[in-house]
């Protein structure tokens, strides 16, 4: 993993995540702090009561007596309401700052304008560790108040016991190793959950597979669930193992520490009981701030323990998250054309996915020249999908680049590029929407927009699935949802092929094998009448559009303009289908043998 990759610092991280909060809701963030020092001063302020009363008693001071009282009526009454109004407060925060912060991780997981953190294991274990610290990033708010509230507790007591001895104040010595196991615990424990996150991932990939509708049937008829029971034990078990043997040694030396702390606290009783000479209210005094002392700075590195656990780590990974979506866009500084004019060329581009040395693509040369229908064609993993992917911005080519009218793609800004393409793809999405907004989100500002829905429908054949949903459009599908409704396969891929086509004027529009669940006779008849369509002199077509057409069936492909061969990662060969034909190589064998078959 290269530098640029590794985590940010921890107290830069925090601050940022701090900043988020404040920016979220800077007046609740204030108030919010401030009561939770307040309701920390009466709680505090106990063992000084109680020594007035016991020395105000014995002494017969009735105005020591009467300021104890007032002391422990105003302690008990503030106590509780400032707890009331702090609670309140803090919660009302929370469930507001929750909002920002799921929000704005979700923004961020969307705005990178690759897949490459989709694909890699380690990020995929730092994506997989935020999802679950989000839920409860918002707590880290309300622990920094908790902590700072539980520190000026600890200071006012130990300011008290040293009023009664400088030498109380070692009580705090042999506190430090408490502080520092509770540190020390929470990272400890969270890098064996990070070491073992691939075995979590897998366990919970297994428990779905087990469990959810879409593999039910051939998880029932192969019989494998007994097996995958088995396996999601095993990683399960993987996983669990080295985590919990680093929470039982973490463990170990968290009570190791709490025993120092409670030798020191025995000792500091002893001595000012018998050491010195003392007032019954300064004994009263010392057994009261000392057995505070331990709560407080028991709560203080609980506070701390998951401060340092679950905000500084979900922070951390936050920033990383905020950074790695930063880099992807620091050099997308080109406007995107309106039309064009010379089109796209691939210049030596290389490619292998992230964390493979095998290239995908290989010295790759080729122009893609506007108002053009240029098909793809070669075997399975010879490169045409990842070709695709790379036009989408998706991942960045490993070596060489690729040129939108003289422009490197990589500058163009991401967002501003896909609002130019349409597309529709063979690893489909199943949009569980009302059958209109599924067709819709294919251009997300005409969602609503039925005519344009309409049009869509007609572009890609699909009528006849609409006209077979109950209440057309409006039909809600998905089987699980009220009143859902399931389709086949074969009408979700129409209704996907819909969606693609929704934009009218896009520069780039990509057909990745979208009817791959249609007949060969429909899909070469679709195609057709677009791509004649397409080659129309029309105003929605002066823009210098290009078509790439991804699929196996050659029937289909002939059509093209420009016929793109890739085999073993390479272009062998680029002609319309006449010339392809008449040189006699790969494409024409291929297309022979096809055809054979159909015959």
């Amino acid at each position: 993993m290269s530098s640029t990759d590794d985590l940010p610092s921890a107290l830069p991280a925090m601050w940022r995540a701090l900043k988020r909060g404040f920016d979220a809701e800077p007046w609740l963030l204030i108030v919010a702090f401030v009561l939770s020092l307040v309701a920390a001063l009466p709680d505090a302020l106990l063992a000084l009561w109680l020594k007035f009363l016991a020395d105000g008693l014995l002494g017969d001071d009735g105005a020591l007596v009467m300021t104890a009282a007032i002391g422990l009526g105003v302690t008990a009454a503030a106590t509780w309401f400032l707890r009331v109004i702090s609670d309140r407060t803090q919660r009302r925060f929370r469930d507001r700052v929750t909002i920002a912060l799921e929000s704005h991780v979700a923004n961020l997981q969307a705005s990178v304008p690759s897949i490459e953190h989709h694909e890699r294991p380690d990020y995929l274990d730092r994506l997989s560790v935020l999802r679950d610290q989000v839920f409860v990033l918002d707590h880290m708010y309300m622990s920094l108040f908790t902590t700072c509230g539980w520190v000026l507790r600890l200071a006012v007591t130990i300011g008290l016991l040293v009023s009664v001895h400088p030498a109380l104040a070692l009580l705090v010595v042999f506190a430090l190793p408490t502080v520092l196991t509770s540190s020390w615990r929470p990272a400890v424990e969270r890098r064996a959950e990070e070491q073992g996150a691939p075995a979590k991932r897998l366990a919970r990939h297994l428990f779905d597979t087990a469990t959810t509708a879409p593999p039910g049937k051939e998880v029932r008829v192969t019989g494998v669930g007994a097996k995958l029971k088995r396996m999601r034990r095993e990683a399960w078990e993987n996983w669990y193992v080295p985590v919990g043997k680093a929470r039982r040694e973490s463990a170990a030396w968290h009570t190791l520490g709490w025993a120092i702390f409670g030798a020191g606290y025995i000792g500091a009783i002893v001595f000012v009981a018998l050491g010195m000479t003392a007032t019954p209210g300064e004994v009263l005094l010392v057994l009261a701030a000392g057995s505070r002392l331990s709560a407080y700075i028991g709560a203080t590195v609980g506070e701390i323990g998951f401060l340092r656990g679950i905000w500084m780590d979900g922070s951390i990974r936050m920033a990383w998250l905020e950074d790695y979506a930063a880099r992807q866009l620091e050099h997308a500084d080109a406007a995107v054309p309106e039309a064009l004019a010379d089109g796209i060329r691939f210049e030596h581009v290389s490619f292998a996915y992230p964390g493979t040395e095998r290239r995908v693509l290989d010295d790759v040369d080729l122009h893609l020249k506007p108002n053009s229908v240029v098909a793809i064609v070669g075997e399975n993993g010879a490169g045409k999908t990842t070709l695709v992917k790379l036009l989408c911005q998706l991942y960045r080519p490993t070596a060489g680049r690729i040129l939108v009218d003289g422009v490197d793609l990589d500058r163009l800004p991401p967002e501003r590029w896909r609002e130019k393409m349409a597309g529709a793809f063979q690893d489909f999405f199943r949009f569980e929407f009302r059958a209109r907004q599924t067709v819709g989100v294919g251009d997300v500002p005409r969602v609503e927009d039925e005519p344009a829905v309409h049009t869509a429908v007609e572009r890609a054949g699909a009528r006849d699935v609409v006209d077979q949903l109950l209440t057309g459009l409006e039909t809600q599908l998905g089987p699980t949802w009220p009143e859902g409704v399931e389709v086949s396969f074969g009408q979700w891929q129409k209704l996907a092929l819909a969606r693609g086509f929704m934009r009218d004027v896009p520069l780039l529009l990509i057909l990745d094998e979208p009817t791959a669940a249609l007949d060969a006779e429909t899909e070469h008849a679709l195609f057709e009448r677009y791509a004649a369509a397409s080659r129309r002199p029309q105003p929605e077509t002066t823009n210098g559009r290009i078509v790439i057409l991804v699929s196996h069936r050659f029937s289909t492909v002939r059509m093209a303009d420009q016929i793109v061969v890739l085999d073993g990662a390479r272009v062998v060969e680029v002609g319309s289908h006449e010339a392809l034909m008449a040189k006699n190589g790969q494409y024409a064998e291929l297309y022979r043998i096809q055809a054979a078959a159909y015959h």
